[in-house]
C-alpha cells in the first residue's frame, strides 16, 4: 500500500508553509490549471528527507503529495484534484540517455535531450468500468499499465454477485485520461566520433499533452521504469527502458545546455575588450584551412547572428544569417561545414543526398512506435533549432525538401500536411550550405542559377554566396603548398612522438610546427564565448550606423539607373551582419565600424557572384532571377524583332537568320543574339515549328 499518514503530514505541512498563494491561484484557474510545479531545491530547503524519498521512492512520494493536496483547505466551487510535480532536479540525477542502467530503474530522474517524435493525443482508460453479464452490476478496476485488466469475478465488495462471469466495458462510465508518447533524442552536441544518437520513450499524461513539438529541447523529469517486450505471444525477458513524465522544461534560453562558470564569464568579458578580437576569432576558425579570409569572416559572424524581432502585428524577422559556398572540387567546402558544425552549440551536419526519411525538413513517419498511427518525425533543419544546420552539397537535395525550404529559410517554420497531420514546427536556424557546379568547376562567366541545381528564388534567400575559385597563382599556390606541407609535418612528427619507440624528434619541434595550426581560442571557449553573447547581449543599431547603412544602399541603387544592384532583401542582410559584428565584442550598440564591416562583407560576396560582366555593374537580378538586367532588355527587343518578323512572313515564322540580322541593326552582337535565341527556347518562351524557324509561344 502507497499511503503513508506520517508522509502526507509531512507533504501537508510543507504544502501550508511554501505553496498556500500557489494553490490559491490554481483553484481560481481549475480545471484550465490542474498542476502545482515546484521546485527541488524549494522542498530540499524545508525538509530533505521529502526529497530523498522522492528520488529513491517516487511513487510512494507522488501519490502521498497528491493525498496531501486534498487536504488543503482553499476557497473553491469543485474539490481539488492537483497533479504534484517537480522541476529543477539538482545534476546527479541528471542522466544522459546513453548512460541509463537497471540500478537507475525506479529513480526519479531528469532526462535531457531535443524531442524526435510526438504521437497523437489519445484518451488512455484511467478506471474501467465492467458491467457483469449475469446480475448487471457495475465493477470498477483500476488500469495501471498498457493492457486491458478485466475483473476475475463479480466482486461482491463492489455490490456484485461473487461468481466467475462475463463483462461487458460501459465507455460512459468509465474514466478517461489524455496521454501522448514522445520519443527523446541525445543532443547531437554532446556525440562526438560518429556515436550514433540513442533514444529513449516518455509518456505524458493530463495537462502535460500537447505542449510539445519534435524539435523542441526539453528536461523530461520522472520516473525510469521497464516495460515488457513480446515476440508475438512471447514474453521476452529483455525489456524495454521507458519514463513517465511528472513535468517537462523546455529549453528557451540559447544554448542553455552551454555552462558558463563566473570564472568562464571573467575570461571571456577580458577578451572582448581586445581591440583584435575579430582577427583572433577568424584564425581560430579551421585554423588548418589555408586562406578564406573573408569567408572565414562571415563564418564568425554567422556563429555570434543578429537578433530575431517580433512585431507587434505578429510579423517574424530572422535574426540569423544563411551563408552558401560556391566552389571548385578541393577547396576545403566540405571540411569547412565539418569544422563549423563541431564549433557551434546546437549544430547539425548533414548531406543534402544522403538525407532521406525526415530528410531535411520534417516527414510524417508510419512505424511502431505510433502503433501504426501517422506520427511527425524532425528533420536537420529542426533539430538545428536555434543553432546551425551544415548542409553539404545541398543541391542534390530532395524534391520534396526544396519546397519547404523557402518557408525554411525566411519564415524559419516548417508547415507539414501530410497523412492527415497539419502542423508548424520552428526551424529557427542559420543554414551553412556548400553545392557543387553542375561543370565541376564554377565559371565566373555563367549565371550562379546555371551552374548550380537550385531554383534562383531559394538562391536569393541566402545572405552571402561565395564562390571559392581555384585559381593557379604562383605567389598563392607557393603560400597554399608551404601550409598544407606544414600542417601535414606537424601532424606526423606528433605522430612519431606518440607512437614510436625510438623517436628523434622533440616536444619543442611539434610545439614549433603545431604553432601554425593552433587555434588561437579553443573550440570550447568560443562555444562558451558564443552561448554567452547570445544570451546577454542584444544590440541597438545607433543613428549613424544606420544613416551610413541607408546611405549605401540609396546611393547605390540611385547609380545604377538600368539595374537593380539591391534589394530590401539586402539591406536586412546588411543589418544583421552589422548586430552580428556587435555581439563578437558584446557592445550593446551597433556602431558605423560594425556597419562598414557588414558593407565589406557584401560588396566581397557581390563581387564574386552579383556583378554583370557585360557592364561592370551590380546586379541583384543574376542571383534573384538568374538573367542580369542587360540580358533581360535584350530578351525583350529580340522578341519583339521575332513578333514583327512573324507578323510580316507569309508563313508565321521568323528565320533565325532575319532574327539575327534584324537584332544586329539594333546593336545586338550576333553572339549574343545567338545564345538569347537558345535561352528563350529552353524557356518556352518561343519554339521551332520548322528547324531554324521561330515562332512565339502563346
Amino acid at each position: 500500500m502507497l499511503k503513508d499518514e506520517s508522509l502526507v503530514s509531512s507533504w501537508q505541512s510543507f504544502f501550508e508553509e511554501n505553496c498556500k498563494s500557489e494553490i490559491e491561484t490554481i483553484a481560481l484557474e481549475y480545471p484550465e490549471n490542474r498542476s502545482l510545479i515546484v521546485d527541488y531545491w524549494d522542498i530540499d530547503k524545508a525538509d530533505p528527507k521529502l526529497t530523498e524519498t522522492l528520488i529513491n521512492q517516487p511513487y510512494k512520494a507522488l501519490f502521498n503529495a497528491e493525498e496531501a493536496l486534498k487536504n488543503i483547505d482553499v476557497a473553491a466551487e469543485h474539490k481539488l484534484q492537483l497533479h504534484f510535480r517537480v522541476d529543477n532536479l539538482p545534476d546527479t540525477q541528471k542522466i544522459l540517455i546513453r548512460k541509463i542502467r537497471a540500478n537507475h530503474l525506479g529513480k526519479y530522474t531528469a532526462i535531457e535531450g531535443l524531442v524526435k517524435k510526438v504521437t497523437e493525443v489519445r484518451p488512455k482508460l484511467q478506471v474501467a468500468a465492467f458491467q457483469c453479464q449475469k446480475c448487471g452490476a457495475i465493477i470498477k478496476i483500476e488500469q495501471e499499465e498498457d493492457i486491458l485488466k478485466e475483473p476475475s469475478e463479480c466482486y461482491e465488495d463492489q455490490g456484485g454477485c461473487g461468481r466467475i462471469s462475463s463483462f461487458k466495458l460501459l465507455m460512459n462510465l468509465s474514466t478517461f485520461i489524455d496521454s501522448q508518447k514522445i520519443e527523446i533524442q541525445e543532443n547531437p552536441e554532446g556525440l562526438r566520433g560518429g556515436a550514433q544518437p540513442e533514444r529513449i520513450s516518455a509518456y505524458i499524461e493530463d495537462d502535460l499533452v500537447g505542449m510539445l513539438a519534435p524539435g523542441d529541447r526539453v528536461i523530461v523529469n520522472g520516473i525510469l521504469h521497464s516495460q515488457q517486450r513480446r515476440r508475438g505471444p512471447l514474453r521476452l525477458t529483455s525489456f524495454n527502458k521507458v519514463v513517465d513524465a511528472y513535468s517537462t522544461e523546455r529549453q528557451e534560453l540559447a544554448f542553455e545546455e552551454v555552462e558558463v562558470t563566473p570564472e568562464d564569464e571573467e575570461e571571456i568579458i577580458k577578451i572582448s575588450k581586445d581591440p583584435d578580437i575579430y582577427n583572433k576569432m577568424r584564425q581560430s576558425i579551421a585554423p588548418t584551412i589555408y586562406g578564406m579570409n573573408i569567408e572565414k569572416e562571415a563564418l564568425v559572424l554567422v556563429l555570434f547572428s543578429g537578433l530575431s524581432k517580433k512585431m507587434p502585428d505578429g510579423t517574424y524577422i530572422r535574426g540569423d544569417i544563411h551563408i552558401l559556398l560556391v566552389g571548385d572540387p578541393g577547396t576545403a567546402k566540405s571540411q569547412m561545414l565539418s569544422y563549423m558544425s563541431k564549433l557551434a552549440p546546437r549544430s547539425i551536419y548533414a548531406s543534402g543526398k544522403a538525407s532521406s526519411a525526415a530528410g531535411l525538413t520534417a516527414a510524417a513517419v508510419r512505424d511502431e512506435f505510433g502503433e501504426g498511427q501517422w506520427t511527425l518525425e524532425a528533420g536537420a533543419l529542426v533539430l538545428a533549432d536555434m543553432g546551425i544546420a551544415c548542409i553539404d552539397e545541398i543541391d542534390k537535395m530532395e524534391e520534396t525538401d526544396r519546397s519547404s525550404m523557402h518557408q525554411a529559410m525566411e519564415q524559419q517554420e516548417i508547415s507539414v500536411a501530410k497523412a492527415g497531420i497539419n502542423a508548424t514546427l520552428k526551424a529557427r536556424c542559420a543554414l551553412l550550405a556548400a553545392a557543387n557546379p553542375k561543370l565541376g568547376r564554377f565559371d565566373e562567366f555563367i549565371p550562379m542559377h546555371e551552374q548550380i541545381n537550385m531554383p534562383p528564388a531559394l538562391l536569393s534567400r541566402f545572405d552571402l554566396i561565395f564562390s571559392i575559385l581555384d585559381k593557379p597563382n604562383r605567389e598563392t599556390d607557393t603560400a597554399l603548398a608551404a601550409h598544407i606541407l606544414r600542417t601535414h609535418k606537424a601532424g606526423e612528427v606528433s605522430e612519431n612522438i606518440l607512437r614510436s619507440r625510438k623517436s628523434e624528434h622533440t616536444k619543442e619541434e611539434q610545439d614549433g610546427l603545431m604553432e601554425n595550426v593552433m587555434p588561437i581560442f579553443t573550440p570550447e571557449f568560443i562555444r562558451k564565448y558564443v552561448a554567452y553573447a547570445k544570451r546577454n547581449v542584444f544590440p541597438v543599431m545607433n543613428d549613424d550606423a544606420s544613416e551610413v547603412l541607408k546611405n549605401y544602399y540609396v546611393d547605390f541603387r540611385s547609380s545604377s539607373e538600368d539595374s537593380v544592384p539591391f534589394t530590401p532583401r539586402q539591406l536586412e542582410a546588411f543589418v544583421r551582419l552589422a548586430e552580428a559584428s556587435a555581439r563578437v565584442r558584446l557592445s550593446e550598440e551597433v556602431t558605423v565600424e560594425d556597419a562598414k564591416r557588414a558593407i565589406s562583407i557584401i560588396d566581397q560576396y557581390l563581387r564574386r557572384v552579383g556583378m554583370d560582366r557585360e557592364t561592370g555593374k551590380f546586379d541583384i537580378d543574376i542571383i534573384a532571377t538568374g538573367i542580369s538586367h542587360s540580358q533581360h532588355e535584350r530578351m525583350r527587343v529580340i522578341i519583339d524583332v521575332i513578333k514583327r518578323i512573324c507578323d510580316e512572313s507569309s508563313d508565321g515564322n521568323a528565320a533565325r537568320s532575319d532574327i539575327v540580322s534584324e537584332a544586329e541593326i539594333q546593336g545586338i552582337e550576333s553572339s549574343k543574339v545567338e545564345s538569347a535565341l537558345d535561352r528563350l527556347n529552353r524557356n518556352g518562351q518561343i519554339y521551332e515549328p520548322i528547324h531554324g524557324k521561330y515562332r512565339l509561344a502563346e
